[in-house]
């Protein structure tokens, strides 16, 4: 399930004066990125993650709105308790998208009717539904006819729906992904589906190709609600200006890093891989990274480590973007025994009906 243009949906509660029209929510400085953006203004071509001020130039009539988080927070919490409400197995993966197991309900798709009707009388806000046998069936299903979409399909529909759609679609498969696979004549999740093994083995790995395979093939067996590995954690930053004075960027990166630490403090996380990030204003990106002994989640060697190698790589340009991380995470038996960040996937041929939606 999966909540259609959410932050633009909770503003148009606040401001109704401007349905219908083109809304961008963005934040105001000059590298603002768009959060999300109405119906209306994708028509532009305006679409998250996209520049503030190309979508300006894209769609100069818009309206823009400043993000508020603290009520995008609290109404997807209002949302995500109707969703528990109707269904005992949900999966939250973001504020306005979550994986429902539906198996055993009476009528799934009645089910789901009902509790679109009650999100959208309760929070004025509506959902898109993707209902199949497994997760990334049921994702790409809640894509597909947004807004207030609901599709329902098995895996065979699925492959027969989506046959000519670039490989691209599928979650897991990224951009760079993709254009590695046209290299090869992929360019659809048909022809990738049908690839031989060993062809995207050696090309990707086995692991990877098999697995990309699968993907095209809508195969999926991770059970809703199955735990994620958190393997690293990271804090940076776009600066609104270029930053060229060194004992500034050694200021912003130690308190990115206490910021971090006191995250991995909380959820009972230490790792042994510190690195930075460091992005020019010419848009060179360098990493470097340094593994400690002991696992650690101290806010003072984090620090140390992460100052001495933005002292070794000493950046010759001014700095667009700075950012901290600590790799190879190991969590706490707190977190290894049900809280946040334990244990990795544990995937069965579960072919219970799970459900994509998009709240």
């Amino acid at each position: 399930m999966d909540a259609d243009a959410f932050y633009v949906s909770i503003e148009l509660r606040r401001h109704p004066e401007l349905r219908g029209k083109p809304v961008v929510v963005a934040g105001n400085s000059p590298r603002a990125v768009v959060t999300t953006a109405s119906y209306e203004a994708r028509r532009y071509g305006v679409g998250s993650a996209m520049p503030a001020s190309r979508a300006r130039r894209l769609c100069p009539q818009a309206v823009f709105l400043t993000p508020d988080f603290p009520t995008y927070r609290e109404i997807s919490a209002r949302m995500m308790a109707i969703v528990r409400a109707h269904v005992e197995r949900v999966e939250v993966v973001g504020l306005d998208e979550a994986y429902l197991d539906v198996d055993g309900l009476f009528s799934p798709r009645a089910a789901m009717r009902r509790l679109v009707a009650e999100i959208s009388n309760s929070l004025q806000l509506t959902c898109s539904v993707g209902i199949g046998p497994n997760r990334l069936v049921a994702k790409v299903a809640s894509d597909a006819e947004k807004p207030a979409g609901f599709v329902v399909l098995s895996r065979e529909q699925a492959c027969a729906r989506f046959a000519a759609a670039s490989p691209s679609l599928v979650p897991g498969i990224g951009p760079k992904t993709a254009a590695r696979l046209a290299e090869l004549g992929l360019t659809t999740l048909a022809s990738l589906g049908a690839a031989p093994e060993q062809l995207l083995a050696e090309r990707f790995g086995p692991n990877l190709g098999r697995e990309l395979g699968r993907r095209a093939r809508f195969e999926h067996d991770a059970p809703v609600g199955a735990a994620r590995k958190v393997v690293s954690e990271s804090r940076e930053r776009t600066f609104d200006r270029d930053v060229s004075d060194p004992s500034e960027l050694r200021a912003l990166l130690a308190r990115m890093a206490e910021e971090l630490c006191a995250s991995l403090a909380a959820h009972g996380r230490t790792g042994r891989t510190i690195g930075i990030k460091v992005r020019l204003d010419d848009w060179t990106t360098v990493t470097r990274a340094h593994s400690v002994a002991e696992p650690t989640c101290d806010p003072q060697l984090v620090s140390a480590h992460a100052l001495r190698l933005l002292a070794e790589y000493a950046p010759a340009r001014p700095v667009r973007l700075l950012g901290v991380r600590v790799a190879g995470l190991s969590s706490t038996s707190k977190d290894q025994h049900g809280g946040i960040g334990g244990g990795g996937d544990t995937s069965t041929s579960d072919a219970r009906t799970q459900l994509a939606l998009p709240v």
